[in-house]
């Protein structure tokens, strides 16, 4: 009850005291130490409950009177000897106190949603002054300390007004983003140790246990993805505190005090980043915090670390998870695989296990069809692997929507230019004359040999295919004695840039010389949008009346489907056998 009933008295004592008497108050205390007793009555103005005039003109005189004291004051810690007591060491200590007490009421008022708007912005800029001198003229880390805590901490949410004023006004100060990678370090460790403590006494629950844990690690996110590491080749470097031991100053005595040592300034920088990120990346992190954390790594993250290698854990733990997590862990674990040797054995496997149809509708898909193309641009994979790729998106053709079909042929037209071990896939001939000894069979027993093994893994009845779709192991899946039928049915796609892609397809493979590979960047983003974007640009020179000549009396044609018939009981049938055993239709097309 004690701390209610002195709320109340200060509650009384506010309201008697109007604007002007709070002017006189702080005038008095800033010309006389006699009046140093209206410090106390000052500070009970400073809170969310006070009327916000009342709350900056206290906060206004005792600022300028704090300010030019703060070299003179103690310590904290600072204890008086016990022989012989000075006044003045007494008087000094109490101002220290009544200064700590000021900065934790500015703090409390800043990081209330209560406070008036325009109000927290001028408290806050009195926060960083008191920062920037708060420590006999260094940088006052424990006061910056208390405030990204209490922000952190606070029922603030992420869109607050103070996380981007902080960020937009003080991040560009090579010490204040220093010193905020520091105490976000020391702040995650602090909650994963909370947490640690809460989940012991409740085995049952998950994390994060409390809402407000969360909405922490979404404001500890948002402002470390504010932070810009320091460019090593910097070489002004602007400074809060000019008087800051952070970074070693340049010998040069012509020079300005603020050019400073860019090299020692970014690999400090640097050190302090990579803690803060590696502890902040311990948290079980919330979905949407995860993905992007996923989409800042590779751009922001991986290229400023100390030690890159270090998110090697986090990220084969995301690439593990499948769905559209691992699509968007892919772009920095090909990173870390290519640019800083990390080995990852099963990496094609997984990859294998992401083409669904799911990731031609993800939001990242365009970032992962690019980098699908990379992974599969070397020479050295094995054919079952290529093959078992190239299968695999050509079946994929059939449930994907047309920009994804589009895509798909691009990738698959890369792949039989990259390894033309797998071409047998494109036309692969069955039938009796496969079965007859050829005169190389004859002539050599060390052929007929390798032709006859040939036969026993490639010859397949019609219509049967080997490929097994389901399988998650690529050399399990027979994809080598399989063929790519269903590109051969996007020939008759309902989308013409589709049909058309197919074709161009067929003609590249068509030449024996190499061509060009396709850029997949160009379909990668591709949408139904896009696809009919270009088709309206395009001008067509003829354009057919009616797609058939005659009135088509069936849905398909018998050269479609070799064997089945597709006429009414009543109609005479439309295709006939001719001499040769081949079926010929009398409906023709008009191209």
């Amino acid at each position: 009850m004690a701390p209610v009933l002195s709320e109340k008295k200060k509650q009384k004592k506010r309201e008697k005291h109007s604007l002007s008497d709070l002017k006189s108050l702080g005038q008095q205390l800033l010309t006389s130490r006699a009046h140093v007793n209206n410090l106390p009555l000052l500070l009970t103005f400073i809170t969310p409950n006070s009327p916000p005039q009342y709350a900056l003109e206290s906060l206004l005189s005792l600022q300028s009177f704090f300010t030019p004291l703060i070299p003179q004051l103690p310590s904290s810690s600072s204890k008086q000897p016990d022989s012989d007591p000075d006044p003045e060491f007494i008087y000094l200590t109490w101002l220290r106190s009544k200064f700590d007490e000021l900065t934790q009421c500015l703090i409390d008022l800043v990081v209330s949603s209560q406070s008036d708007g325009a109000l927290r912005e001028v408290v806050l800029d009195s926060i960083m002054e008191f920062v920037k001198v708060g420590n006999a003229g260094k940088f006052h880390t424990a006061i910056y300390h208390k405030l990204l805590r209490a922000i952190v901490q606070s029922e603030l949410g992420v869109d607050d007004i103070v996380l981007d004023l902080l960020a937009e006004k003080y991040f560009n100060y090579v010490d204040v983003r220093y010193f905020t990678c520091s105490s976000l370090e020391k702040l995650a460790r602090t909650l994963e140790i909370e947490e640690d403590k809460e989940v012991g006494q409740d085995v049952e629950s998950d994390l994060p246990s409390r809402p407000s844990m969360e909405l922490s690690i979404q404001k500890m996110f948002k402002l470390l993805a504010r932070i810009q590491p320091l460019e090593a080749a910097e070489e002004k470097l602007e400074m809060w505190n000019d008087s800051s031991t952070l970074i070693e100053k340049s010998n040069n005595k012509k020079s300005n005090d603020k050019v400073l040592s860019s090299k020692s300034a970014a690999k400090k920088m640097k050190l302090k980043f990579t803690k803060a990120w590696i502890s902040f990346l311990r948290f079980p992190l919330p979905l949407d915090v995860y993905k992007e954390v996923l989409v800042t790594l590779h751009q922001s993250v991986i290229p400023n670390l100390s030690n890159p290698i270090m998110l090697c854990d986090f990220l084969t733990r995301s690439y593990d998870i499948g769905g559209v997590v691992s699509v968007m862990a892919l772009s920095s674990l090909y990173i870390l695989m290519t640019q800083h040797g990390l080995e990852y054995p099963n990496f094609y496997n997984k990859l294998y296990a992401l083409l669904e149809p799911s990731v031609f509708m993800a939001k990242h898909r365009s970032k992962f069809f690019q980098l699908l193309d990379s992974c599969l641009k070397s020479s050295l994979l094995p054919a079952y692997l290529a093959a078992a790729f190239c299968k695999k998106l050509s079946r994929l053709a059939l449930f994907a929507p047309p920009s994804g079909a589009l895509v798909i042929i691009a990738l698959v037209h890369n792949l039989l230019q990259r390894h033309p071990s797998i071409n047998c896939l494109v036309h692969r001939e069955g039938g009796p004359n496969t079965t007859e000894t050829s005169m190389e069979e004859k002539s050599s027993p060390e052929s007929a040999k390798e032709c006859s093994a040939n036969r026993d893994l490639f010859e397949e009845n019609t219509g049967i295919d080997h490929f097994k779709h389901e399988e998650s192991d690529p050399k399990d899946t027979n994809a080598i004695r399989s063929s790519l039928w269903e590109i051969d049915t996007l020939r008759h796609h309902y989308i013409p840039p589709v049909s058309r892609f197919v074709l161009s397809l067929e003609n590249d493979l068509s030449v024996r010389g190499r061509t060009a590979e396709i850029a997949v960047k160009d379909f990668s983003s591709g949408s139904y949008a896009t696809i009919f974007n270009d088709e309206i640009r395009r001008r067509v020179k003829q354009v057919p009346l009616a797609f058939y000549k005659t009135t088509p009396t069936s849905l398909f044609s018998e050269l479609d489907f070799p064997g089945w018939t597709f006429n009414s009981k009543d109609e005479v049938p439309i295709s006939t056998a001719n001499d040769s055993g081949e079926t010929a239709a009398k409906r023709k097309r008009v191209d």
